[in-house]
């Protein structure tokens, strides 16, 4: 851990005084929480800010060497600590620790975080996107409170992803170098669900077993579930992505015949989808019960009970964004965005 200067000492002191958390000043500082602490305690107990006396032991990496290591993870953000001390001798062993790399990086404020995974965006994508957004960029609150959205999601067991880490800076989770682009996701022991929310209504979570192909998804979804929900609800059309179970012949011509209007959508756009926010809470729900589900039975069952507990402000809240998302799809370009 790196030494804080003694103005960053002072500081430290003067923070919370002003009403500020023992973490958000530690990450002011640039160090530990319990740095903070260890601090605030000696200045209670000795009256005393200075740095307590160390052993004096010589710094094993050159002003030189600190500049690689900084650039070399810039440069490649999923290179390992371990590769890099590998690689750079230091000035009294034949190489360094991966400490010591961890260190260094952490003084340069990079940290190890997991990535942001998200779809691979060509450049045809990337143009349907932008020419979509484009034109519903002018849609109003009480435009965007009439569309169904819908979506299925994969709920695992486990969660992935788990092992692989990046270094970045504060405030750079969302740029590019920092994003993990992905086909596919999910894996293991898993649950399958669909669901449809609005701005004041939600459908019945359906547990889908095994996959979803077309046929399943008209006599499973659209015709027990979704033509009654828009028969009690005139005027409102249907969004659902551009997956093969969705865009099959027979299921536009069955949505066709029960006069369904449906929204245009372009190709892997799960950013605009409202819904796959509600997603990310609804798992964040069941993994916060006090008795995790052990098994796939019990996880379908706590989704289903999970999702009725979730309020309506909620979902109201993830509609209402349409207009910010257009927004932020313009700005990218096309490409990723925030959300």
């Amino acid at each position: 851990m790196p030494r804080v200067p003694a103005h960053l000492r002072e500081r430290a002191l003067g923070m919370p005084q002003g009403g500020m958390r023992t973490a958000d000043v530690a990450r002011a500082i640039n160090c530990n929480v319990r740095t903070v602490r260890r601090l605030r305690q000696r200045n209670m107990e000795t009256g005393r800010i200075a740095d307590r006396p160390r052993s004096g032991r010589p710094r094993v990496t050159t002003p030189a060497q600190d500049r690689y290591i900084r650039t070399s993870h810039l440069r490649d953000r999923y290179r390992m600590a371990t590769t890099t001390a590998r690689v750079t001798p230091g000035t009294h062993n034949p190489s360094i620790s991966a400490q010591t790399v961890c260190n260094r990086l952490r003084e340069a404020g990079l940290r190890a975080c997991r990535p942001v995974v998200r779809q691979v965006l060509t450049r045809h994508l990337r143009q349907q996107r932008r020419l979509w957004a484009q034109t519903h960029r002018r849609w109003t609150r009480q435009d965007w409170q009439k569309v169904l959205f819908t979506d299925e999601s994969r709920f695992c067991l486990t969660r992935g992803d788990g092992r692989i880490r990046i270094y970045r800076r504060r405030n750079e989770r969302y740029t590019e170098a920092c994003t993990l682009e992905r086909d596919r996701f999910g894996g293991g022991g898993s649950v399958m669900v669909w669901g449809g929310v609005s701005q004041h209504h939600r459908t019945e979570l359906v547990v889908i077993a095994g996959n979803l192909n077309a046929v399943h998804y008209r006599e499973d979804i659209l015709l027990p579930h979704v033509v009654p929900f828009l028969q009690a609800h005139p005027d409102m059309p249907l969004q659902h992505d551009n997956a093969t179970s969705h865009t099959a012949s027979f299921v536009r011509d069955f949505l066709h015949d029960r006069n369904v209007s449906v929204l245009p959508w372009p190709a892997k756009n799960p950013d605009l989808n409202p819904i796959e926010h509600v997603w990310d809470l609804l798992d964040w729900c069941v993994r916060a019960r006090a008795i995790p589900p052990r098994n796939v039975r019990e996880r379908a069952g706590a989704l289903v009970e999970e999702w009725g507990n979730i309020s309506q402000q909620e979902l109201a809240n993830q509609v209402q964004s349409m207009r910010r998302r257009c927004t932020a799809i313009l700005n990218a370009a096309g490409g990723h965005t925030r959300y």
